[in-house]
């Protein structure tokens, strides 16, 4: 696919976009020079026309936290806890809109995303032990987002697993396609099947209205149930934050819509960071949904034994009615889809970033969904290895949010786009309590009653 040079398009090389690393491919030329009118003041549009061609990166990003590892944490955690872990799902959901801010201003502010920074600062011995680090958990969040996509079709088709793992391959492959196509194709079919999950869980709701004053009280009131719940918070902190996301994000907005000038790539980000706080806003919101169905269906009608994403599709239909299951399954296979597809993205731009070495798609997705046909192929609990992936994803989070930390608050990098010290307090924060809950887990699991 040819790409766009300015001069080829017509675009300006001068004022708040003079700087087209790698050209405009055919597709994005009119959302890019949406976005530039806009930056100089030059659109007529206003309200959301206005914000149209900032929108995209985040919900992309957002497909990471509403990946099948969240149904599974959210749906064990509602049947098993009820409502009381709905603190850690808007807890979760806070830091990842933070963090997912900070990784998309990276790479607006410096043209080069988290691991390619990583890459260029720290001695080769890290930067090899950091793209290990991080390969694993990519191996994890494709375990978790293969395996859902295959319990999808499995349960709205009945295909056996290992059929609707292989139709799963065939899907990423073909969504993965429009990629050469421009970024807001792929923006586009990710946004709608972020759309579909959405509507899904809205409908869930209705099914089965909630008790709102316990939910209330419980989205505010920390607290756990034992080793079990602290499992599961954790497990539901990794479905959330995710690393590998983290990576992405400073990716995707690192060569989309490009300025050199200081005021024009703050507006920028002003621009940037609404497209987060709303993606990131749905997901939390999906979260929520996931775990106070479970605990309104499970938990409520002392179904606390749920303990499997298929054992709660067949449960729903005696409780709620076959249509409830149906939606259910629609959007764990929404979620599969698009979440297989970003994670494969996100491993690309992680073996680019770190060792400069670009291999297929098709080679990175088949290394990635190994482990997935394994656990296939060996009868394996598929919802028990979901959580655990989960639980792994939470160990690598530090990998991630340390260097991010460490780059956005240095004025060398960063210019005008800087972290202010509270900024940077917070996330320290953030980051300390991660570590702190995996370190109080451990102690739990090995030397806990």
């Amino acid at each position: 696919m040819p790409e766009i040079t300015p001069a080829a398009s017509g675009l300006p090389e001068q004022g708040g976009t003079d700087a087209w690393r790698g050209g405009v491919k055919p597709g994005d030329v009119e959302t890019v020079q949406a976005a530039i009118d806009v930056l100089d003041g030059q659109s007529g549009k206003r309200g959301l026309s206005r914000l149209l061609p900032f929108m995209g990166p985040a919900f992309i990003a957002c497909v990471a936290y509403i990946d099948p590892g969240n149904f599974a944490t959210n749906i064990q955690a509602g049947s098993q806890f009820g409502y009381t872990l709905l603190w850690v799902v808007f807890a979760a959901n806070a830091m990842a809109l933070l963090i997912q801010a900070l990784s998309a201003k990276l790479g607006i502010a410096t043209g080069t995303n988290l691991a390619e920074h990583c890459r260029n600062q720290y001695p080769k011995p890290v930067v090899w032990m950091m793209w290990a680090v991080m390969e694993l958990v990519a191996m994890a969040t494709d375990l978790a987002e293969f395996l859902g996509a295959a319990i999808g079709f499995n349960l709205l088709f009945g295909m056996p697993l290992w059929i609707a793992g292989i139709v799963t391959a065939i899907v990423t492959f073909l969504i993965l396609g429009l990629e050469a196509r421009g970024f807001r194709k792929i923006e586009a079919i990710i946004g709608a099947l972020v759309g579909v999950i959405a509507v899904s869980y809205l409908l869930e709701t209705w099914f089965s209205p909630p008790d709102w004053k316990a939910v209330a009280f419980h989205a505010i009131t920390p607290r756990f149930d034992g080793k079990e719940s602290i499992l599961l918070a954790t497990g539901i902190l990794g479905a959330t934050v995710m690393p590998h996301v983290i990576f992405l994000h400073s990716a995707l907005t690192q060569n989309r819509i490009v300025t050199r000038d200081p005021r024009r790539a703050r507006r920028l980000f002003r621009f940037e960071l609404i497209d987060v706080t709303i993606a990131m806003g749905l997901a939390g919101l999906v979260n929520a949904a996931m775990l106070v169905m479970a605990a309104t269906t499970f938990f409520k009608t002392g179904h606390t034994q749920v303990g499997s994403i298929e054992e709660a599709h067949r449960t729903l239909e005696p409780l709620l009615g076959s249509a409830s299951s149906w939606v259910f399954a629609i959007s764990l296979l929404a979620s599969g889809l698009s979440s297989a597809s970003v994670g494969t993205m996100a491993g690309q731009v992680v073996m680019q970033g770190f060792l400069q070495k670009r291999i297929p798609i098709w080679v990175r997705r088949g290394v990635t969904m190994a482990p997935s046909l394994l656990v296939i192929a060996l009868g394996l609990d598929p919802t028990r290895t979901l959580i655990l992936s989960q639980v792994v994803l939470s160990f690598g989070l530090p990998f991630a949010l340390i260097p991010l930390i460490m780059f956005t608050r240095r004025n060398d990098l960063m210019g005008g786009l800087v972290n202010h010290r509270f900024t940077t307090a917070a996330t320290v924060l953030i980051a300390a309590v991660i570590i702190a809950l995996n370190f109080y887990l451990l102690h739990q699991i090995f030397f806990g009653n």
